[in-house]
């Protein structure tokens, strides 16, 4: 019986793996302050909007719609230029500084400056800086969108990591405890008490724990990588990730979850905007089909020295301003088609937001069933758990008397670990299906 009585109890670390895990990934190790940095989601969260290129890159973004709005502007602003011309031409000719024509010329050098101003163009300019307007909203938006990729990146990373620990963490209760069955099997087959049969069936167990326990410190470094590729970090970076509590229930109904993600998800919000944007260049470039009235003017000296030396007289300088009407006629259907094109980028605009409305609305449905599922697999395989275990207790107690054979003892064993993987993945899940869910509504933080 002192030879039995610790196999009975050798499978009790196994057993309290799942049930400690949280407790053991949150406790910090001694010496912690020369090991990992302890981190928490929220703080991952927080590195991640501050490192992530694809953070830096969309904020640029909006900066390069804001200086679309000021070349669009810039139409409202005279344009005022500086000439220098010389000439060398015969007294008939007519040529003067810049765009005006002079009564007469011969050789010289002349100076001035010329100046346009948009009086209107039937409204073309409004409907630019409108639509550069709305599109510089639309990269906003975008910003968001980024902003709600990288946390759920980060979110699914962080709990695949905590998933991973946690995996490791049974697959070495499993190798101790499977070790120390072999031990003492191995033991009792020495005092004649078992056969070599049943060593070799505890050696097979303990190989494949090992294995396990490879597969898992395989996917835990995996997963790590992961995690600071989400965080946007670019080398290797071990934290202590602490445990987060589990989510709430999941919604009832799916209906009102459907009605906040049309009106939180910046996605839409941004094609929204761009629809809106298309819709306003469509005016602009119809617009081109109609006057445009701009005043311009010239001003100048010449010669720049003078008939005869430095002392200039009054018919040496010039100036001049007109009105000039542009009468759109014929270019060979140009206009006409930049309009066509123009409608149709509307109509594309439209549908790629309708196409958008209706992959969120079956993104919620997709998110809130995995929610759901997860949640009850949770309740179904800690039950699966305890019946493991004392499916493996009993199995255990047989062995010990003789009644049972190692083969039953090695299918408890292979039931409880099963059980534990299945346990710890049914609430990692429930944690990356909660967070797709929060994500599709548009409520990630």
């Amino acid at each position: 019986m002192r030879l039995n009585t610790p196999v009975a109890l050798c499978f009790a670390p196994a057993v309290l793996a799942v049930a400690c895990y949280g407790q053991s990934q949150a406790m910090p190790q001694p010496g912690a302050a020369a090991g990992p940095q302890p981190l928490t989601l929220k703080q991952a969260e927080e590195i991640a909007l501050k490192n992530h290129p694809l953070i830096v890159a969309a904020q640029n973004e909006v900066l390069t719609a804001d200086e679309h709005i000021i070349e669009n502007k810039a139409a409202y602003y005279p344009v005022v230029d500086g000439d220098l011309t010389g000439s060398q031409a015969s007294q008939n000719a007519r040529l003067g500084a810049g765009s005006f024509a002079m009564p007469y010329l011969f050789n010289h050098f002349g100076s001035g400056i010329t100046f346009s101003q948009l009086i209107t163009d039937s409204g073309r300019t409004p409907n630019l800086v409108a639509n550069s307007k709305l599109k510089e909203k639309a990269t906003q938006q975008d910003v968001l969108t980024n902003k709600y990729d990288v946390l759920l990146a980060v979110d699914r990373a962080y709990f695949e990591v905590l998933r991973a620990q946690a995996l490791v963490k049974v697959a070495e209760e499993t190798v101790a405890a499977r070790q120390l069955l072999l031990d003492q099997i191995t033991a009792l087959a020495n005092n004649k008490l078992r056969s070599e049969v049943d060593v070799s069936f505890a050696d097979v167990d303990v190989s494949e724990a090992k294995l396990l326990l490879i597969r898992a410190q395989n996917q835990l470094d995996s997963q790590r990588a992961e995690l600071d590729r989400a965080l946007g970090i670019d080398k290797n970076t071990v934290f202590a990730l602490l445990d987060e509590p589990m989510p709430p229930t999941p919604p009832n109904i799916v209906d009102s979850l459907i009605d906040t993600a049309v009106k939180n998800r910046p996605e839409l919000a941004s094609l929204r905007f761009t629809s809106d944007a298309a819709r306003k260049f469509e005016r602009a470039e119809r617009d081109l089909s109609y006057p445009t009235v701009s005043l311009i003017g010239a001003a100048g000296f010449l010669p720049l020295f003078g008939h005869d030396g430095p002392i200039r007289t009054p018919s040496d300088y010039y100036e001049g301003a007109a009105v000039n009407v542009d009468i759109p006629i014929f270019n060979g259907h140009l206009f006409t088609a930049r309009r066509e094109a123009a409608r149709y980028q509307t109509i594309v605009a439209d549908q790629r937001l309708r196409n958008e409305m209706e992959r969120i609305t079956r993104d919620v449905r997709v998110a809130w069933s995995g929610s759901v599922t997860s949640f009850q697999r949770i309740d179904v395989t800690t039950h699966l758990v305890a019946e493991a275990s004392l499916s493996l207790q009993l199995a255990q107690g047989r062995y010990n008397l003789g009644l049972g054979t190692i083969v039953e003892l090695s299918q408890a064993q292979l039931n409880l670990t099963q059980a534990e993987i299945e346990n710890l993945n049914a609430k990692y899940d429930y944690h990356s299906e909660y967070a797709v869910l929060q994500y599709t509504e548009g409520l990630l933080r």
